[in-house]
């Protein structure tokens, strides 16, 4: 059965009253478009005062399959865009910022070996997590390159240290040199000052004028930004890393296939995720089977105001890019949730379930509803077609914390533990893929035909 951890501090479950209106209001403000313009306009005029060149700092993770991706991607992006590009490098944090840090690690490794060939990069399909002694030797290396080669030869370090190539790492260490201990730690060191002070904890992240952007999924948000600067030295060249489709047309067969869907209700990529996820049911007919998560916070993971802030505004950003309503925010997190998922264990024997979850993200997240008073939560139950009299007799029904602890071990089951989460199966029952983020539907999507 499923516990609620009480936490307090940033990861606060249950914030008090000012608290939580506060948080709201802030997270509000931080996404609205107009101030991101106004911060975006004022970066630039910043950067024209001073004579300064468009500079994107990118952070590399030797370790980090997602790094490995993203590093493919520089001298792409230095031949598309009139840019300077700083490589810094930096080590993987083991704090609040990354609570599983061994699976995220795994998870980097055989999540870019399945997205790597729809963004023309290259990850060995068989590529194992680098072993400490040859993840030392490519960080020696990179260390005596300045940007220029670690966008060209560099990219030969890392696919030597990924297919676990030492007599490879031996030979571009003979040719280029390796940096004395000292020296990596020192640019380690500043690597990770520097991303600190810029407010991030992850590696494969890119910086420019005050936004991050993550890996190879959020180069089209950078590319779009660049280019509307100016800074594109060709308008007929294609972007360097553009977002995969969701596909939109499916055989007969899809229908045969299940695709179990792990959603939050306090989770700002779930929120994303829902009406993305609904069309592609739809459209596809394959079977949904509903797997709710209790939120992180509640569950006793830790967080950081850095981590939920960054978390928040590019959630924002890929609202935004797919047109999904989201923004007006009011924090559900604690009580509200708990009887968020009491209502929907009603919903579900009503066969209202989806109507429900769906309704409940709408309020919270796009429409700033209070779920916390019984007015805000009567509102959500009509937004899903039910009934405010019979709801408010299973407003604390605790039959939800079992099913909820049985679809965490299941979750966790695929090497992730955090939401959305799809699991999709062929018509065995047998798993196909199972993958985290919104960002990967497209990738549901594109099994779905394959295996269809």
């Amino acid at each position: 059965m499923t516990n609620v951890t009480q936490q307090s501090g940033a990861a606060s479950s249950t914030p008090s009253v000012i608290k939580r209106w506060l948080l709201s209001k802030m997270l509000m403000r931080m996404i609205d478009d107009d101030r991101r313009s106004r911060q975006r306009d004022k970066a630039e005029a910043r950067r024209l005062k001073e004579g300064r060149r468009h500079v994107v700092e990118y952070f590399h993770q030797v370790d980090d399959g997602y790094s490995h991706l993203a590093l493919q991607s520089l001298a792409k992006l230095r031949a598309r865009y009139d840019i300077d590009i700083v490589v810094r490098l930096v080590s993987a944090l083991k704090d609040d910022n990354i609570p599983e840090p061994d699976l995220l690690q795994e998870m980097s490794r055989w999540d870019s070996s399945m997205i790597a060939p729809h963004f023309g990069l290259d990850f060995p399909a068989d590529g194992a997590v680098p072993s400490p002694a040859l993840t030392a030797l490519a960080r020696a290396i990179l260390c005596r390159m300045d940007a220029d080669q670690a966008a060209t030869d560099g990219v030969r370090v890392s696919e030597c240290l990924w297919r676990r190539d030492e007599a490879g790492l031996k030979a571009l260490a003979a040719a280029f040199g390796t940096a004395p201990q000292a020296a990596v730690d020192a640019k380690l060191a500043a690597g990770d000052a520097r991303r600190a002070t810029l407010k991030h904890y992850s590696g494969a992240m890119f910086w420019y004028e005050g936004e991050w952007y993550w890996g190879v999924d959020r180069l089209s948000h950078l590319e779009r930004r660049l280019s509307a600067l100016g800074a594109l030295r060709d308008d007929a060249a294609p972007l360097v890393a553009p977002k995969p489709a969701v596909a939109s047309s499916f055989p007969e067969g899809a229908r045969a296939m299940t695709l179990e869907y792990y959603p939050s209700l306090r989770s700002p990529y779930t929120a994303v995720s829902w009406e993305p996820t609904m069309a592609l049911v739809k459209c596809s007919g394959i079977k949904l089977v509903m797997r709710p998560i209790l939120p992180m916070v509640m569950r006793g993971v830790p967080a950081t105001f850095n981590k939920g802030f960054y978390i928040w505004k590019d959630a924002a950003r890929e609202a935004r890019d797919l047109g999904v309503e989201y923004g007006k925010f009011y924090d559900p997190i604690g009580e509200p949730i708990k009887q968020g998922y009491s209502l929907y264990m009603w919903a579900c024997e009503r066969g209202k379930g989806e109507d429900f979850f769906g309704a409940f993200l709408k309020a919270a997240f796009a429409r700033g509803v209070n779920t916390t008073r019984r007015t805000g939560m009567r509102k959500v139950v009509e937004m899903a077609g039910l009934d405010w009299t019979e709801a408010q007799h299973h407003l604390y029904d605790d039959s939800w914390r079992e099913v909820l602890e049985e679809n965490r071990v299941s979750m966790y089951r695929c090497g992730i533990w955090g939401v959305p989460s799809y699991r999709l199966l062929d018509r065995d029952g047998r798993q196909v893929l199972g993958v985290w983020g919104q960002d990967r539907l497209w990738l549901v999507s594109r099994k779905i035909l394959e295996h269809a």
